[in-house]
């Protein structure tokens, strides 16, 4: 082993697919496992033992023998400029966004404020495990300027865009159809591509946006092919109903997205609760996606989604928190309220496909799987060590449990930010915690 390789031996899993719970296929596990990190890329991973026996010398391994290492975890619908208002008490989703959101979001108009911002915020992602996201900045461009500089330093593969909007909302929040036209297109040109960060185009709903914006969303959407494009959709009935008043003549909520062009395999949706068959067609024909968000349909009160229903349509449905409406950067955390949320609609969350979907099946929702979601050769190598005896409770209960699904699933429905014991991006350490007598 050269000097520039760097050798982690621990409990390893990652997916190579979704995976078959009953068959274990997709899944690859290694009780004492050796990950080989290259130039911050993966280089090989495998059983320690066979390594050894292909010449690997085990004791210049990085030994963690008690935690678990994966890929780090990829968040698909998450507001920065939210952190500060996580937990404010007591509304739904229209009223929250007046008391709470659009005054957070004034804030971001000083440069020096939304870079401090830019900076936690993903400092808060990293103490959880989240190696990649997809994420909102504000109307403010300067504050999306704020957030790749802080992405660029930090190396993190990172889509992120300024939301647009126009109308409904305080005016000194409010841009215009020509200026977000413009501004977008300046974002796009100074970063999108860049290193390892994307843009995305970010109307925030159709509710705040004129029909001018969203024509000239669209406009930029044909303009720049491989862009993403993010927005919110069908989340409370409430907001449903207004955007009926204002576009009468769209069929439905999804309608009015696909009228401006707005619909594709690089579109995510946040929610997607309370969705029409027609409107259900829709997004499978055009391979777009929905961004499950837990937390936060609990929080606001949003309803509860329906996953089958989605999956059944061959809808891809990838995992978010929604911070602030979410009341967690933890994927962890989001996994236990998803899990909940479909055992009351009769359907389940098997562990291997909830750690499935928070690692490779975002970064496919996302299209970023031919360069992070799992350990395959040449992969940027993002990846986290997880405690799984972070507290005294979590340790009686991985004691019993027999199998790996086990092990996930005491994890996934008792674990938080506080089982991340290290985040390594591009093979460098960027996040340790300190040692915790937490219970």
């Amino acid at each position: 082993m050269t000097a520039d390789i760097r050798a982690f031996r621990a409990q390893i899993l990652h997916f190579i697919d979704a995976p078959n719970p009953q068959t274990g296929a997709g899944v690859e596990y290694f009780a004492d496992g050796v990950l080989l990190v290259e130039h911050g890329r993966i280089k090989a991973v495998g059983d320690a033992q066979v390594m050894a026996a292909q010449g690997l010398d085990l004791t210049r391994c990085e030994h963690f023998p008690e935690h678990l290492l994966m890929p780090g975890f990829i968040d698909s619908h998450i507001h920065c400029p939210q952190a500060g208002v996580i937990a404010s008490y007591g509304e739904q989703l229209l009223d929250w966004l007046n008391l709470y959101t659009f005054p957070a979001e004034l804030q971001f108009s000083d440069p020096d404020f939304a870079a401090a911002a830019a900076e936690q915020f993903l400092q808060f992602l990293l103490q959880n495990g989240t190696t990649s996201a997809m994420v909102y900045t504000t109307v403010f461009a300067q504050s999306t300027h704020a957030f790749f500089t802080a992405a660029e330093k930090l190396n993190m593969r990172m889509i992120a865009g300024k939301v647009t909007m126009d109308r409904h909302a305080p005016a000194a929040l409010l841009d215009t159809a020509q200026t977000s036209y413009a501004d977008c297109r300046e974002l796009i040109d100074r970063w999108h591509n860049i290193q390892r960060l994307h843009y995305a185009l970010t109307p925030r709903f159709a509710l705040t946006s004129s029909p001018e914006q969203l024509a000239l969303t669209g406009k930029l959407y044909r303009e720049y092919p491989d862009l993403y494009l993010q927005t919110h959709l069908a989340e409370n009935p409430q907001e449903i109903a207004l955007i009926k008043s204002l576009y009468p003549s769209a069929r439905d909520y999804l309608d009015v997205y696909d009228h401006y062009g707005l619909l594709g395999s690089r579109s995510v949706f946040g929610h997607g609760i309370h969705l029409s068959e027609l409107e259900i067609e829709r997004l499978a024909q055009t391979q777009s996606g929905i961004a499950f968000c837990p937390t936060s349909n609990l929080f606001l009160g949003s309803g509860l989604l329906d996953m089958a229903r989605l999956e059944r349509a061959g809808i891809s449905v990838s995992l978010a928190t929604d911070v602030g409406g979410g009341t967690s950067f933890s994927q962890l955390r989001s996994l236990a309220e998803a899990y909940k949320i479909l055992q009351l609609q009769g359907q389940s969350l098997h562990p291997l496909k909830g750690f499935y979907m928070a690692t490779l099946g975002n970064a496919r929702a996302l299209q970023l799987d031919h360069c992070i979601g799992n350990f395959a050769p040449g992969k940027e190598a993002d990846f986290i060590l997880i405690n799984l005896a972070a507290t005294p409770l979590q340790t009686l209960r991985q004691s019993s449990a027999q199998t790996l699904a086990e092990k996930l699933f005491a994890l996934m429905m008792l674990g938080d930010e506080h089982n991340i014991a290290r985040v390594y991006i591009m093979g460098k350490l960027m996040f340790q915690r300190a040692a915790s007598s937490r219970g």
